[in-house]
């Protein structure tokens, strides 16, 4: 059996006042050719298939051609809210879909955990092949009860706690199930952001409550955990089956160096652990983000603009950010900007200027930062930018044992105050 987890597409979004229609539609087109070269059974989207919750009319129709493209093609789709997502508005058509093949979860119920767990088939088959544990992004309404006179770090640990029992009390249906049908593999689903994770400048922070992120131990031990909302593709502390499979187009500048995949799920050879594959997915947009001088900038513009790929579309021009580095007024280097490219496929979403001088106290070639490092990270480029060569290793390890000490009197410490 072979389940392609994807997330945060985002139909509808408007970047910088352009609108992503056209990369949307190709990117459908794609997907569809995907499904039918890999002969994938079924589709899971981690949360954020639209931008808001009222999406254009036109959002609306690429998402039903979706829909019955992956049915004309006997394909699943389970599609699972995010925070962007509007549960009414899924809720207005999750019974029709359903009749296409097309499982919709868009709330947490805690109370009827059942309706989070979904029978995932293979092609021309009425055999579940695979139970998914759908739980969508969790509304503090849906599943949050506090307790009088408990303080923000109490209701953090309280709120974590529960979540993580919803997340089990669900499992534990699953397993129930998935044993009276003779044995099937438990994947799991989640629209949140856990410890450790990278973001990236199109990421609006969520917050459940006051929890700001989910411990990767608290999830059960599903087969594979298909996460969604962080939108640069990544494994979750290192674990090949926790992944979040990332937004499947550039939704900010900064994303425009990463790599945008779906996440091929085949459970073909084992039951227990998958093979797990990255389908690299093309870039149906030119988007340029660059940095430097006037001339610098220039001459990459127009590099950039020369190697636009026109065959699918004759209408193709460069969206592109610029930073110049200078100490004149940005006025005076934008109108000179527009006029060393006047005439050619170039739209400017975006022109900021950096001195000179800030541009010289920068490290080049980074655009980290530290909601981007892990703990561990941030004490490994202390150690590198001081020098500490000998002895590196041994300082690292002493660090993770005291680190991870105090993470565990933190949790006790919590646990005494539940």
């Amino acid at each position: 059996m072979k389940i392609l987890h994807t997330s945060d597409w985002h139909l509808g979004q408007h970047f910088m006042g352009k609108s992503r229609k056209n990369e949307h539609k190709a990117l459908i087109t794609w997907l569809f050719e995907c499904v039918e070269v890999r002969a994938i059974d079924v589709v899971i989207i981690a949360g954020d298939i639209f931008d808001t919750g009222s999406p254009p009319s036109y959002a609306r129709e690429l998402y039903n051609q979706l829909v019955l493209g992956l049915h004309q093609r006997g394909c699943q789709l389970v599609i699972v809210a995010g925070n962007h997502d509007s549960v009414s508005m899924l809720n207005e058509s999750r019974s029709l879909l359903a009749e296409l093949n097309t499982y919709v979860v868009s709330s947490a119920k805690p109370n009827e955990t059942n309706e989070h767990v979904v029978r995932l088939y293979r092609k021309g088959s009425t055999d579940a092949g695979a139970l998914l544990c759908a739980i969508p992004y969790i509304r503090p309404r849906d599943i949050f009860q506090s307790e009088a006179g408990l303080d923000e770090r109490s209701k953090q640990g309280l709120l974590a706690e529960q979540i993580k029992d919803f997340y089990h009390d669900v499992y534990q249906l699953a397993q129930q199930e998935a044993k009276e049908l003779g044995g099937l593999p438990i994947l799991g689903s989640g629209h949140l952001t856990t410890l450790g994770a990278s973001v990236s400048e199109s990421v609006r922070e969520i917050y459940v409550g006051t929890l700001e992120s989910f411990p990767v131990d608290y999830f059960p031990a599903f087969s594979y955990l298909a996460l969604g909302h962080i939108h640069r593709p990544q494994k979750v502390s290192g674990l090949d089956h926790v992944r979040y499979s990332g937004s499947p187009i550039p939704l900010s500048f900064d994303e425009v160096a990463t790599q945008k995949n779906m996440v091929l799920v085949d459970y073909s050879s084992s039951h227990t652990a998958p093979d797990i594959h990255i389908i690299e997915i093309p870039l149906f947009q030119a988007l340029l983000s660059v940095s430097g001088e006037l001339e610098q900038v220039v001459k990459a513009l127009k590099e950039e603009e020369s190697k636009l790929d026109r065959s699918q579309n004759e209408a193709m021009r460069l969206w592109a950010e610029v930073t110049l580095i200078s100490d004149e007024y940005v006025s005076d280097l934008y109108r000179q900007l527009q006029q060393a490219i006047e005439g050619l496929d170039i739209d400017l979403l975006r022109v900021k200027r950096q001195l000179k001088t800030q541009a010289q106290s920068m490290p080049q070639g980074t655009k980290e930062t530290l909601a981007e490092l892990s703990v561990e990270q941030v004490f490994e480029r202390c150690l590198n930018s001081a020098g500490i060569e000998e002895d590196g290793d041994k300082l690292t390890g002493l660090f993770k044992q005291h680190y991870q000490a105090m993470l565990t009197q933190q949790q006790e410490l919590d646990n005494e105050d539940l």
